[in-house]
């Protein structure tokens, strides 16, 4: 996803997608192949994951990552932005790879953000990656919002999971076909609650069968809504590869 990211500009990545059309305990939503969550009764859209300056974390760790995560992954969200014109937007946590990443982000990412959030609503979900909200940023840092019907978190709960719509986990699936086999970040819903796909060029994914997603959904109503270029792959879960 990150090579395939990183080659279009938000302009060329919000050209017409079919994205796919589904319900999260009652309320309509639209899956989109750059994995946001549209939600057309309440003009609202959902992103998860950003990771935004991941790559200046690591480096700061003397470890270095390509320096285009920040810029690629705004792309991502400038492109969803265009495509839909929300009226609120919320991030689901992990917006930042670290605590400093939001007061050490540079000044054009800022205004980059600035100008998606003009004439918005803007919720912070914090995460655990940066629990203290967001520096100098448009918008709001709330732990949880409850909002149309829906609960929004970074963490999915084990308890109260229902109307849940949450990230943190980076869902991914892997599928075969006449002996090849794809493994792409996917949105994870039995239509009670739903995990979101990592928005983020530098956040890998965890297979929808690891251990860590045991419990959070009903498996046989479970389906993965698999990431395309320009459309969604809706795969139930008994048909995945893993």
């Amino acid at each position: 996803m990150m090579n395939q990211r990183l080659a279009f500009s938000a302009a060329e990545m919000a050209s017409p997608a079919t994205a796919a059309e589904i319900a999260v305990n009652g309320v309509a939503a639209l899956c989109d192949p750059l994995g946001a969550l549209y939600l057309p009764d309440h003009d609202v859209l959902v992103v998860s994951d950003l990771h935004l300056e991941k790559g200046s974390a690591f480096a700061r760790r003397g470890m270095m990552l390509p320096p285009y995560d920040t810029l690629a992954t705004l792309n991502i969200l400038s492109a969803v932005i265009l495509r839909y014109d929300p009226k609120v937007v919320v991030s689901l946590g992990d917006n930042f790879h670290d605590r400093r990443g939001s007061a050490l982000m540079p000044e054009a990412f800022r205004q980059m953000i600035n100008g998606l959030a003009r004439g918005r609503d803007w919720i912070w979900i914090n995460g655990n990656h940066d629990p203290d909200g967001t520096v100098d940023l448009p918008g709001q840092s709330v732990d949880e919002l409850v909002y149309g019907g829906l609960v929004f978190r970074h963490e999915p709960s084990l308890v109260a999971g229902r109307g849940e719509i949450a990230g943190h986990l980076h869902p991914s699936a892997t599928v075969g076909r006449r002996g090849k086999y794809v493994r792409r970040p996917c949105f994870a819903t039995d239509g009670s609650r739903m995990v979101m796909p990592a928005c983020g060029v530098l956040s890998g994914g965890l297979d929808l069968k690891h251990k860590a997603m045991h419990g959070l959904f009903d498996r046989s109503a479970l389906i993965a809504h698999l990431l395309g270029r320009d459309r969604i792959y809706s795969v139930r879960f008994d048909s995945l590869i893993g």
